[in-house]
């Protein structure tokens, strides 16, 4: 669902966003308060996710967002903590709705699904958006909502912190990275082939605008070459032809099996 949301700040007004894969759907509604989540507030649910694992509970508690900007390398200061809080409120008030529309025998079957991240949100900021500091009283709490919390613990995704560290100013990337870390976790025979611009496609699959043909094929060149740089074992390559993406599965890869500073990545149904 990440992968979904849009990279960039959505025209004026605008509060909903679709995404198609084939018969599938995903399509998120922004609150007429604070609009659509996009571009970096999808480090959101990831640092939650992480926290909700470590303290193995569903409400989690941190004293200060700080410990956001240091987890993801961010600079504090007041126009970046503004920029968070205002990104929290976007995951907290957005909904999400998914499913399909199909037609099996001629008849209309509609299978659709709500979901929101979190159920309640308790954050300290003084008036300058700074955290506030000194008061054992403020404590921070996100109580994530149930469907949320069961897909982190039942289906964790192990993407590595310092990945995404380095591709929180590259939402594209960092949305193609999280991707290709759970498509390759969730194969377990033979290799995927997965079309780059079909209805089914790379391109339906990530929060990518429409681009033309050789456009995209060339962005995907670019951020699998990323991906790589950070990722050496990154089990993924273009095919000869150019019109599929081959990921492999990485569950036998040493460097997954071995890797400690891991980040708790929901999977995902899209």
């Amino acid at each position: 669902m990440l992968c979904g949301l849009p990279l960039r700040p959505p025209p004026k007004g605008q509060l909903t966003y679709i995404r198609r894969n084939g018969r599938f759907f995903l399509e998120i509604t922004g609150h007429p308060r604070f609009g659509l989540p996009f571009g970096q507030d999808r480090l959101i649910p990831i640092w939650v996710a992480t926290l909700a694992v470590q303290q193995k509970s569903r409400t989690v508690h941190f004293d200060s967002a700080a410990r956001m900007f240091d987890f993801f390398r961010l600079s504090k200061d007041g126009r970046h903590y503004r920029r968070i809080v205002r990104g929290f409120q976007r995951i907290f008030a957005a909904t999400i709705f998914f499913g399909t529309d199909d037609q099996p025998g001629g008849n209309r079957l509609t299978d659709w699904a709500r979901f929101h991240f979190f159920d309640r949100l308790r954050l300290w900021f003084n008036e300058n958006g700074q955290p506030r500091q000194g008061d054992d009283s403020a404590e921070n709490t996100i109580t994530l909502s149930e469907p949320f919390y069961k897909e982190i613990d039942e289906h964790r995704i192990p993407v590595e912190r310092e990945v995404i560290a380095a591709l929180a100013h590259a939402p594209g990337v960092l949305d193609f990275y999280l991707w290709l870390a759970w498509k390759s976790w969730v194969i377990n025979g033979s290799p995927a082939f997965v079309p780059l611009i079909t209805a089914f496609g790379l391109s339906s699959q990530l929060g990518t605008r429409e681009y033309p043909v050789r456009r995209f094929r060339q962005l995907i060149k670019q951020w699998l070459h990323k991906v790589r740089a950070l990722w050496p074992e990154c089990p993924a390559e273009i095919s000869q032809d150019g019109q599929c993406l081959i990921v492999k599965s990485s569950r036998a890869c040493p460097a997954v099996i071995a890797a400690k500073d891991r980040v708790s990545e929901p999977g995902s149904t899209h």
